[in-house]
């Protein structure tokens, strides 16, 4: 993931605590619209550039980011990439977000129905 520039494994290399960098992966909004629809199950970039109304390269960009992080991996059936969520405990903490933004004023939806 990139951060001014660096990947994130470089920043924990360099002492980031991998806590900040989970959560810095998880504070852009085009990552958490990523996570959010492939917690519905995997799809490949250009499923997720239609769906998301983003360019291929965002998408991209995003994905090489969460995969940075161990959030997301991918496998290839011929030519094709399908991403997915390596951790089911994402989804924990996406309700724990949720339950914190509620409790906070905000109502918002972080899990797929």
């Amino acid at each position: 993931m990139a951060i001014e520039g660096r990947c994130v494994s470089t920043d924990i290399a360099a002492g980031v605590s991998p806590a900040a960098a989970l959560f810095h992966s998880l504070a852009d909004e085009t990552r958490l619209r990523i996570v959010q629809r492939l917690a519905q199950g995997e799809a490949r970039v250009v499923d997720l550039t239609g769906e998301l109304g983003l360019a291929q390269s965002t998408v991209s960009k995003h994905l090489a980011c969460l995969r940075g992080c161990g959030l997301v991996d991918f496998r290839t059936e011929g030519r094709q990439s399908f991403y997915s969520l390596t951790r089911p405990e994402l989804m924990d903490l996406l309700t724990s977000a949720e339950h914190l933004l509620r409790a906070t004023g905000h109502q918002i939806v972080l899990r797929p129905a």
